[in-house]
């Protein structure tokens, strides 16, 4: 099945300004991640970005990026626009990989290639553990919960996603930044007007929930944080420089 992973991107995240540029180990964060997504080996990568400073930094550092629209209110219009742009009518399956998660596991986006392939499921994405009991609490780590318990092998339905709980018994995961998606399906998503329920939590995910697209969930094998705050980014660097 033909794979085309795209990275959206933008400088001007509210919590964190500029962040896709902050470097690491003397590479931007973008960069690292489309790194990991070559990595993976399992389509043609791209960023899809509404900054020049963007594709500059990703062209230099030999990556592939793509201009967009300024008027997006979310990541996957985004990267619908850059599909149209691209001109990739050949192909089946789009991974959406978050630009602010540069510790993703390559063999997590494989298992979800994979079994999206397998089961033919309009949307899969991948749910971690908790491991930290801080990120029941932690409004910025976003949870899924799902109808029965995660497993690398095979997908779970995943029955909600949320910021806030209110109670933590059930099968709750990580929520990780990713998403792979049959190209009809993301077509479909972006026809659809956001739901009351996805600005509310700002959750673009809860869109195609509320619209009865099914989304099925993995479990990943690690549970990487994803860069929200400067705090992250500090914790992050630290992780990434040690490992060097």
């Amino acid at each position: 099945m033909k794979t085309l992973i795209l990275i959206p991107s933008r400088l001007s995240a509210t919590r964190l300004p500029g962040k896709p540029l902050l470097k690491i180990n003397g590479l931007s964060i973008i960069s690292h991640v489309f790194k990991k997504a070559v990595e993976a080996n399992i389509g043609e990568v791209f960023v899809a970005t509404e900054d020049k400073e963007i594709i500059d930094d990703v062209n230099q550092n030999g990556g592939q990026a793509i201009l967009t629209s300024n008027k997006h209110k979310t990541g996957t219009d985004r990267i619908y626009e850059a599909i149209n742009k691209l001109g990739k009518s050949d192909i089946e399956l789009v991974m959406n990989l978050q630009g602010d998660e540069p510790l993703m596991n390559i063999g997590d986006i494989r298992t979800l290639h994979s079994l999206m392939i397998k089961t033919k499921s309009e949307l899969g994405t991948l749910g971690a553990k908790i491991k930290n009991e801080n990120f029941y609490k932690d409004q910025n780590v976003v949870k899924v919960i799902t109808k029965q318990s995660l497993d690398t092998s095979q997908f779970s339905e995943a029955l909600n996603f949320t910021r806030k709980l209110e109670d933590i018994s059930g099968c709750i995961y990580h929520h990780l930044g990713i998403y792979c998606y049959q190209l009809e399906t993301l077509k479909n998503f972006v026809s659809l007007n956001q739901s009351e329920n996805e600005t509310k939590n700002k959750l673009e995910q809860l869109r195609a929930l509320d619209n009865n697209i099914e989304i099925k969930v993995s479990l990943a094998k690690d549970s990487p944080t994803g860069v929200d705050t400067q705090k992250d980014f500090m914790a992050i660097k630290k992780i990434m420089e040690y490992k060097s």
